[in-house]
Formats: structure tokens, sequence, C-alpha cells
């Protein structure tokens, strides 16, 4: 500590205008002041270093609570994007089903109107065609032979379906 300074009425005053045990009180305050704070300054450096890294160490605990939580929440946010897809997605497909039969009526029945017969309406004038061929192959007594109907029946069928869908 700082030594306290006793007056003498026997101190000279020196040229300066100070009193010797006086400066030399000073000088040692002040010395014992720098001292001081450099022990100050060296604890300050000490616990700051270790007070830096237990502040680091906390900070990386908490920014990967942060992250996991974050991460968490992202996920679950996909999640609900993604379910929302496929509910919009099963009734996009749902619509489209609907709008492709209304088409098909609506082409059929314009067709019918025009007189166009369905794939249906050809496919039983192929199988009336097979019987009265059969029916005239059993009078006449002969083989059965192939037909041009008969090969050009399935050209026909896929074509007429074509033109229905």
């Amino acid at each position: 500590m700082v030594k306290k300074i006793q007056k003498t009425d026997s101190a000279k005053t020196t040229a300066a205008g100070f009193n010797s045990p006086l400066s030399g009180a000073i000088k040692d305050s002040a010395q014992q002041i720098w001292l001081a704070g450099l022990g100050a300054f060296s604890k300050a450096q000490e616990e700051g270093g270790k007070a830096f890294e237990s502040l680091v160490k906390e900070g990386l605990t908490i920014q990967r609570k942060t992250q996991a939580v974050a991460e968490e929440r992202i996920s679950e946010a996909t999640n609900r994007v993604s379910s929302m897809a496929t509910d919009i997605s099963s009734k996009a497909q749902g619509q489209w089903d609907k709008l492709e039969n209304i088409f098909e009526e609506r082409v059929a029945k314009a067709l019918n109107k025009l007189g166009v017969p369905s794939a249906r309406d050809v496919d039983a004038l192929i199988e009336r065609i097979d019987a009265l061929n059969q029916h005239v192959q059993s009078l006449t007594g002969k083989a059965p032979a192939k037909t041009a109907a008969k090969k050009a029946a399935p050209a026909k069928k896929t074509a007429a379906r074509k033109s229905t869908r």
C-alpha cells in the first residue's frame, strides 16, 4: 500500500520547490500504482482468456442447438409442402380425368350426330361379318378362308379407337 508521508519540521525544500521526503513518497506511491495496474492487466488477461474460451464453448453449444431446431423445422415444413403437393397433384389428376371424359363424350356425340360409327358399332359390324362369313362357309361346304374384312378389321379397329379418344 501507499506509505503515509510524515511531515517533519526539519525537511528542507529543494530547488524545484519539493520536499525531498515528499517527492520520494510520491515516487514510491506512483511505482505502487503502476505495479498494481500491471498486476490488474495481467489478471484481466488470464481471466479474460478463460472467460473468452468459456463464451466460445457456450456459443458453440447454442449454435448446435439452434441448428438442430432449425433442421427440425425445415424438415417439418418440407413434409408439409410435400404432402400439400401430393394432395394438389391428385386433385389436379382427378380434374384432368374428368375433363378428358367430358371431352371424349362430346366428341363421340358430335361424331355420332355426323353419322360416324363408334368403335362399338365397328366391333359389332366385324362380329356380324364374321358370323355371316361362317354361315356362308357352312352352306357352301368350303373351308373358311381369311377374308380381307378380317385382315382390315384390326387396323380399322385401332384407327376407330384412336379417333374416339
